[in-house]
């Protein structure tokens, strides 16, 4: 018998996204969506013009009839202000967008809510770095041979410079 506890195994972490995958599949279902990707993933299936002034509230599903096809879902989409009479123009287009998506024609129609959107807005991603900048850099980096290794420093320290 060994006085030393047996080593333990290999540590496995998780994902926290897989961890509260069930937490948020409730909420997801609580507000009527089925999956939580065209919450997630609103940017990609509006485009980015109608994801920036609108996001996708909750999903009405009218109570099934017996003997009769389901008819399809209100989505319910939070507009700013401003762009509520935009974006209500767009509702073919954001119609045709998240059918495609769902493969079927699952959303009827769209309502509209004017509201604040929830989230906050993301930062725009600065441009690559001035040339000239990056030259006066590269003029630094002497000691460096692999031309690629340093072209890349150059711009990252234009990049670091600039911010």
């Amino acid at each position: 018998m060994s006085k030393f506890p047996p080593k333990p195994g290999p540590i496995s972490a998780k994902p926290l996204g897989i961890l509260l995958d069930d937490v948020f599949a409730e909420a997801y279902a609580k507000q009527g969506f089925a999956a939580r990707e065209l919450v997630t993933r609103w940017a990609q299936i509006a485009g980015p013009e109608i994801a920036a002034h609108a996001e996708p509230l909750k999903m009405q599903w009218p109570r099934p009839v017996e003997g009769q096809p389901q008819e399809p879902a209100t989505l319910v989409l939070r507009v700013e202000g401003p762009m509520a009479l935009e974006i209500q123009h767009s509702a073919d287009v954001i119609l045709e967008r998240v059918n495609r998506f769902f493969g079927w024609n699952a959303v009827g129609k769209l309502a509209f809510r004017q509201a604040p959107l929830s989230r906050a807005q993301r930062r725009v991603r600065p441009g690559p770095p001035d040339p000239k900048s990056v030259a006066k850099v590269a003029e630094g980096l002497g000691g460096i041979e692999d031309d690629e290794l340093k072209s890349a420093l150059a711009r990252l320290g234009a990049a670091i410079k600039r911010n």
